[in-house]
């Protein structure tokens, strides 16, 4: 990215010299404006926080009553120094934004982490023009394309009633924030009860609190006669799989909601009795029409398969350049066990 590009990678993240803002720093900074809640998009230590409204709860959760927010709803314009700022739909989580920047005339949009699957906890992704795209690359892989989610969801569904039926308990590995609240409210909750590790249950009360629709739930930690596990589905993070945390539930089968479980073997890497395919990114297919429908002049791709996606973008008449980061959904994981150390502390 050339020097005086409207926003370019510094060693702190994403710069905006004209508005003096980047988007979502790994270092302390004076103005950090987040395209969402992940862990490894919401560091700590920043002396100014713009946070997209619809995720305002979950961004306190992660930066702790000290921190300085602000936030604005999707659509909504600030401008700062002459540089307009918006936040639009990215369909990643709840409150997860792409960030549109125009300056005289130049637009560029950041998309943070993004999808174009439906999702009921979430807003839709929001197709934008702009000059310069920035894209992520996770799954850029033509091996990468999503299973239609009511199949999974039925996939999830007939495993736990399988597993009921063996009076055995149904543990499914999720990413705390997004994921999780997306399996909650895709399955069929009237197959029996489901509990909640405390990574996952405190970002769900947040969901609920910002009008998403989620199933009862109750925290593991509350529940006295470990008798009431059987027959049910216990939702928790990756960091807890292979944990003696999973020892009060008796006799239970283990399943994986992931992107990656795609890949031959890495239900066996992971370690788990099932795998859904269930992701939070954008697949293969999903990534070219994003890219298409922005008529970017250039992309800039990032985090994941970044040469091959240049590569493609390249072959099929448009720009595009690497641009090196460091997150993707093997940060998911990261946030996980960023937030299991967090939450631990406070509830258990």
């Amino acid at each position: 990215m050339k020097s005086k590009s409207l926003v370019n990678l510094t060693n702190k993240g994403l710069y905006c010299e004209q508005g003096d803002f980047y988007i979502d720093p790994w270092q302390p900074v004076k103005k950090a404006i987040l395209t969402h809640a992940h862990a490894d998009h919401t560091y700590r230590g920043n002396q100014d926080y713009l946070v997209p409204r619809e995720g305002e709860r979950l961004s306190r959760i992660r930066l702790g009553d000290e921190a300085k927010i602000s936030s604005m709803s999707y659509g909504e314009r600030l401008d700062i120094n002459g540089v307009k700022i918006s936040f639009h739909p990215a369909g990643h989580v709840l409150g997860s934004a792409q960030i549109r920047v125009e300056y005289k005339g130049e637009i560029w949009v950041a998309s943070g982490d993004y999808k174009l699957t439906p999702d009921a906890t979430c807003a839709a992704f929001e197709h934008i023009r702009c000059h310069n795209f920035i894209t992520e690359a996770t799954f850029a892989l033509p091996i990468y394309r999503w299973t239609p989610t009511e199949i999974v969801f039925e996939e999830i569904n007939d495993w736990w009633r399988r597993n009921q039926e063996r009076e055995k308990v149904s543990v499914i590995f999720a990413y705390s924030l997004g994921k999780a609240q997306r399996v909650m409210n895709g399955i069929d909750s009237s197959i029996g009860k489901i509990f909640t590790h405390g990574a996952v249950e405190r970002l769900t009360q947040a969901y609920r609190e910002s009008g998403v629709d989620l199933p009862e739930t109750k925290y593991v930690g509350a529940v006295e006669n470990k008798k009431d596990f059987i027959g049910s589905l216990i939702v928790a993070p990756p960091s807890a799989a292979g944990s003696i945390w999973l020892r009060r539930f008796g006799a239970h089968s283990t399943g994986f909601a992931s992107g990656w479980m795609i890949v031959r073997g890495a239900r066996r890497q992971k370690a788990v009795d099932r795998g859904f395919v269930l992701s939070d990114h954008a697949d293969w297919t999903e990534l070219q029409t994003a890219i298409k429908e922005t008529h970017a002049e250039m992309i800039y791709v990032t985090h994941g398969f970044i040469p091959e996606l240049v590569r493609w973008i390249n072959e099929n008449g448009m720009n595009a350049k690497p641009l090196k980061s460091q997150f993707g959904e093997e940060a998911d994981e990261l946030d996980d066990v960023l937030s299991t150390e967090f939450v631990d502390k406070i509830i258990e």
